[in-house]
């Protein structure tokens, strides 16, 4: 219903996934990666055609990507920032492969700097507890909040973008993700989504 009526939602993995609800407590057991590291991101229960995906190591990247070729999917961006991040980074180099049907993935090398965003190191975007997070939130969406946070909004907005094919490029999904913030529009859509979340409660 929300991606419906607002064109965003949250989906809480164990809620709708439930062949992977007990993997998650197995894996945290075992201490170690495993096949569930891989079989979660694969297996998505919205059945997506269009999606980034983030991971924690390079190897992972190269991985998945050659897997989600083998998908039904019309677009994807494998996504693994410098820093162990599984977003797109301002502390360094992304690594990032474009993943389409029926071909194979290309990879490429994502400088922030590039792009024309500052770099920051990646503890400039710790966040705290739930109510920190929501104000940081509110403070990037209403363009109240400047620098890394924001920048590092726009560049995974801009992954988004491209990958949903509505971006060709980083560069141009950047612009239409500040244009987005700049104008309003991406904090009234999360306004519309707590709202008909809050109904549907």
């Amino acid at each position: 219903r929300l991606l419906r009526d607002a064109g965003i939602g949250f989906m809480f993995a164990p809620r709708f996934h439930p062949a992977m609800r007990h993997a998650g407590p197995v894996r945290r057991e075992i201490g170690i990666r495993t096949v569930f590291n891989v079989l979660g991101p694969l297996t998505n229960p919205a059945g997506a055609r269009h999606q980034v995906l983030g991971v924690a190591t390079p190897t992972l990247a190269e991985k998945l990507a050659l897997a989600l070729g083998r998908m039904d999917i019309d677009h994807a961006l494998v996504v693994h920032g410098a820093g162990g991040l599984d977003e797109l980074s301002l502390s360094g180099p992304s690594l990032v492969y474009d993943v389409r049907p029926g071909q194979p993935p290309q990879r490429m090398v994502v400088d922030a700097a590039q792009l024309g965003l500052q770099p920051a190191p990646n503890e400039a975007l710790r966040g705290g507890n739930a109510a920190t997070n929501a104000a940081i939130t509110k403070g990037v969406l209403t363009g109240a909040e400047q620098g890394p946070r924001r920048d590092v909004v726009l560049l995974n907005a801009a992954a988004a973008l491209v990958a949903a094919d509505a971006a060709p490029d980083l560069h141009t999904g950047i612009e239409q993700a500040r244009a987005s913030i700049d104008g309003g529009y991406a904090y009234e859509r999360l306004q519309r989504m707590v709202n008909l979340s809050n109904f549907s409660e």
